[in-house]
């Protein structure tokens, strides 16, 4: 078993020789603007994934994945020779979803920020359903113990006993 960082450098000169390979050698006409994008291995070497985009619209992408499968011998015998592993490993060629991953999280974002321009419109000129400040405060600013006032009982705001004034600051 072969470690991961044999394979990662494997998928990477897969990627290499398989993208100069099509670029050079093939000349297969239903090819169209293929991109290699990723290339992976298995951890025995004995398998590798090339993921592609192609440019264009559906009937472009179908003929150059039978493009690209008619030419696997080919390219599997150019990365055989061109990496020098004991045992050339097999080619699987895969559409990479990454470009359509891409345009759909476009397209949510771009639904977002519609939606947030129709909250934006809707809430222009609205109030706070609790005002402006929504948060209570104490009677007297100064006071952090919630007592109303300091001195004579009696003294403090419409009468209040010096037992009322108490009971804020946790004395009876």
């Amino acid at each position: 078993m072969a470690d991961n960082a044999r394979a990662r450098k494997l998928a990477d000169r897969i990627q290499v020789v398989v993208a100069q390979t099509l670029e050079r050698r093939i000349k297969d006409p239903r090819l169209g603007f293929v991109t290699i994008t990723d290339a992976r291995v298995t951890g025995d070497l004995r398998e590798a994934t090339v993921f592609y985009t192609v440019y264009g619209d559906d009937e472009e992408r179908a003929a150059s994945a039978a493009a690209l499968e008619s030419a696997k011998g080919v390219l599997r015998s150019e990365v055989g020779r061109q990496t020098g592993v004991r045992y050339t490993p097999s080619l699987a060629f895969v559409p990479d979803a990454l470009p359509d991953t891409a345009r759909t999280i476009d397209d949510l974002l771009d639904r977002a920020r519609l939606r947030d321009e129709e909250v934006r419109q809707v809430s222009t000129g609205a109030a706070y359903a609790a005002g402006a400040d929504p948060y209570r405060k104490p009677a007297d600013e100064d006071d952090e113990d919630g007592v109303a006032g300091e001195g004579v009982a009696g003294d403090g705001p419409a009468g209040d006993t010096s037992a009322e004034q108490g009971r804020g600051s946790g004395t009876a």
